[in-house]
């Protein structure tokens, strides 16, 4: 029996949005405010859902304590109060869009859980706009 696990977390960051090669003009025509030059900053909500099957021992899919200790030392750590532009090395070649930062931690936390459970992550930029991955 396949049961998801969900933690929610949260990490406040800054980013700008811009295509290093194109004129400003550009930039702001496809990014609008977001390619602001001296960025501007997101509370971002993080949801991580794993779906596994119930440990008959422990009746858990994963210890929740386990994940929480995952999501904050792998990525709250890494991206909270930080300019991702800047402080975050991948970010330096990657447009810091909701859908790359999504990916990115997905990667992260993939690397940190069991291949035996199925991973999601869902980034929530503002309350209204958010992206899910889960690996395809």
């Amino acid at each position: 029996m396949k049961v998801t696990v969900s933690r929610k977390a949260h990490f406040n960051a800054a980013h700008r949005l811009f295509v290093e090669n194109w004129s400003d003009e550009k930039n702001q025509n496809l990014f609008g405010k977001c390619s602001n030059s001296n960025f501007h900053g997101h509370n971002y909500e993080l949801i991580v859902d794993v779906r596994g099957e119930v440990d008959l021992v422990t009746g858990v899919v994963i210890d929740l304590k386990e994940l929480k200790d995952i999501i904050k030392n792998e990525v709250e750590e890494l991206l909270d109060h930080k300019n991702l532009n800047l402080d975050v090395p991948y970010f330096k070649k990657v447009i810091p869009t909701a859908e790359n930062i999504c990916i990115f931690i997905w990667n992260i936390l993939r690397d940190k859980i069991s291949n035996d459970n199925e991973l999601s992550v869902t980034l929530y930029e503002t309350p209204r706009n958010f992206v899910k991955y889960s690996g395809n």
